[in-house]
């Protein structure tokens, strides 16, 4: 006998901060449905993780991940301290911590050249399935890493710079077992993906 689940996926015509507020509102209708606990969400400055605040309810545990500290400015972090506060006093979960997909790789290549094993990585998602989706992926590593979720099903929202346009189903692993991770669903994601 063969077990068939039918679920709709939502195409957004562009990737762009536009679609934040749907994007939302998608993925945690569908963590709810799948009685998932965690939402994983990218935010850079907390602006898209203020959002996510009035779409959670109480069974719902808001996980948001930002740059680690120096990514843009020595020593500054993006995400300003009053944001920060108002999230935790929502019960949000910040983690900072440096990208899973270039971290030291990154200052590596810029320094003498040529591409790592990560950085293909990272690339291969982001050209194949879209910006949204290697963050999804990303954050959750990075999640799963600092202890704020756990390894089981969590809905992780990403996109590019500013905003939110993808959400799927998956179950993270930590960064040593990279490949144990699977995407289970795909709640929304652009269909041009540059």
């Amino acid at each position: 006998m063969v077990y068939l689940i039918e679920k709709k996926i939502w195409y957004f015509e562009k990737p762009g901060a536009e679609n934040t507020e749907t994007t939302l509102k998608l993925a945690v209708e569908r963590a709810k449905e799948l009685g998932i606990k965690h939402i994983v969400v990218a935010s850079s400055y907390g602006e898209t993780a203020k959002k996510a605040l009035k779409y959670l309810s109480e069974d719902l545990k808001l996980v948001v991940v930002t740059y680690h500290t120096g990514f843009m400015e020595e020593g500054k972090n993006t995400m300003d301290r009053e944001t920060e506060e108002l999230l935790k006093s929502k019960g949000a979960t910040i983690v900072r911590q440096s990208h899973v997909l270039s971290g030291i790789e990154r200052s590596i290549s810029r320094k003498l050249g040529g591409v790592s094993r990560v950085e293909a990585i990272a690339e291969a998602l982001r050209s194949l399935f879209g910006h949204g989706l290697k963050v999804c992926v990303e954050i959750a590593v990075m999640a799963a890493d600092s202890g704020a979720i756990p390894i089981a099903e969590v809905v992780a929202i990403g996109g590019k710079t500013r905003g939110a346009d993808t959400a799927v189903v998956l179950r993270p692993a930590h960064m040593n077992n990279f490949f144990d991770i699977q995407i289970k669903e795909i709640i929304c994601m652009p269909r041009e993906k540059r």
